[in-house]
């Protein structure tokens, strides 16, 4: 596959029009910063696809170029792109946009947040809220945006490093991971937010906690839970039984070539259902560095693949090789269970009821969806983890979707089937349409965008 400019370190996303493209915004240096970037998958199971990547600067572009951003999916269906920098270790772009853009609108929005906190904002966390505003954490501060106007509606207290100070960072390059914690039906709890892992100014000791937030609950204060050990540069899992995986990272440095040291070869079970400070579970070791620029993602049949080290460090090597982690859910004796979708339906609107065929050996059943990720640097774009509604019966399940864009942003989900924890093999559902229309764009030459 091919790409026309430098992609280093730019954000990704999945899209919510109906194939399913990935767009990839921002790169390197000079027009990559500035890059918009579509890929049509079209390959299948055991057959390559053709296409490749479609881009070019000069039809479609960014209004500000941007190093290290982060987008997101809107409630509407739009894209949020947010931070960054110049290029290269350039100066900062503190501000965000949307694209496509709106009309009339030809300069992006300033955020004299990240011009205050730059160089230690970098990847910003973002997620729609349940009540209507985005999130968004960055080095030690978090605040909620108005969706509409995309200017501050309230700043939540300062994200602590420890519990006698918050002089720590948990954004690139200081960085760590954030994480949506589960959301379950009937929606009625405030959405949770974990951040793990991070790391300090001046002597660079990684973070040994996680921190997390209900940034909509009045008063909304920061819990700290201490992990089994210090953790930067952290990668983390979305685990389909609502747990997460904790991995990779240096217990001191920062993120970037050379800047890290003591790798930490251990894993961490999160599990949220359990009570605050007694949620860690220590898990099997690697024996591989796994430092900057690694990654661990979630496959199809509720593994975890992790890959990559890229230190550019005589101390450790440069990593080509791939391992994959087997949690505990498949491993407690119970078989995967299998399952179909009533008339192949894979594109739901909210609050509509499935039906899935399902073969279990236990009448534990459960049903997960989880976003489709763009992972690097620690973020997770497109993270979300939601357990709908299901009631079953006769070997058949009714799963009700979730009920609106801002509960279940409009995108691409993961949908597997839980028998006693044990999760199915998963397939991809669409949930919410396209309301932006993001099918019909961009309307230029050079691109084939595939309609609504």
């Amino acid at each position: 596959m091919h790409v026309k400019s430098d992609i280093f370190c730019a954000a990704g996303l999945v899209l919510p029009d109906k194939v399913g493209r990935q767009i990839n915004v921002g790169g390197w240096a000079n027009d990559a910063t500035y890059g918009v970037r579509l890929y049509t998958p079209d390959g299948s199971d055991g057959v390559w696809g053709v296409n490749d990547w479609e881009e070019n600067v000069q039809e479609l572009s960014l209004l500000a170029g941007r190093w290290y951003p982060t987008a997101m999916i809107m409630a509407n269906g739009s894209i949020l792109v947010i931070g960054g920098q110049v290029g290269s270790n350039g100066a900062p772009v503190p501000s965000l946009e949307i694209l496509p853009n709106p009309p009339g609108v030809t300069e992006p929005v300033y955020c004299d947040y990240l011009e205050r906190t730059d160089p230690y904002n970098l990847y910003p966390y973002l997620a729609v809220l349940p009540s209507g505003g985005i999130f968004v954490a960055y080095y030690n501060e978090a605040r909620i945006l108005d969706e509409v106007s995309l200017q501050t509606d309230r700043v939540l207290p300062n994200i602590p490093g420890a519990v006698n100070t918050f002089l720590a960072g948990r954004s690139y390059p200081m960085e760590g991971t954030a994480m949506l914690l589960p959301q379950y039906a009937p929606y009625n709890d405030p959405l949770g937010i974990i951040i793990c892992g991070g790391s300090t100014i001046g002597p660079e000791i990684a973070l040994d906690n996680c921190v997390s937030i209900e940034p909509e609950a009045p008063n909304a204060e920061w819990t700290i839970e201490r992990m089994p050990s210090k953790r930067v540069i952290t990668c983390m899992t979305a685990l389909p039984d609502g747990t997460f995986l904790i991995l990779n990272g240096a217990q001191q440095g920062f993120a970037g070539f050379g800047l890290a040291t003591e790798p930490n070869h251990n894993a961490v079970l999160y599990d949220p259902t359990k009570p605050a400070h007694n949620r860690m579970t220590v898990m099997a070791n690697t024996t591989i560095d796994r430092l900057y620029h690694s990654e661990a993602i979630l496959l199809p049949d509720g593994r975890v693949l992790v890959s990559g080290s890229d230190p550019e460090d005589e101390r450790f090597v440069q990593e080509y090789r791939n391992e994959v982690f087997i949690p505990p859910y498949l491993l407690n004796g119970t078989p995967q269970p299998t399952f179909s979708i009533v008339n192949d339906n894979t594109d739901w609107s909210y609050g509509q009821e499935v039906i899935l065929q399902v073969s279990a050996t236990t009448s534990d059943i459960k049903v997960s969806l989880m976003g489709s990720v763009s992972s690097t640097h620690g973020n997770s774009m497109g993270q979300r983890t939601i357990f709908p509604a299901v009631t079953c019966g006769g070997g058949l399940c009714t799963v009700v979707a979730p009920p609106d864009a801002h509960v279940c942003p409009p995108g691409w989900f993961m949908l597997y089937v839980l028998d006693n924890g044990t999760p199915s093999h998963s397939q991809w559902v669409r949930i919410g349409g396209d309301p932006a229309e993001l099918g019909n764009w961009p309307d230029l030459p050079d691109f084939t965008p595939p309609g609504v």
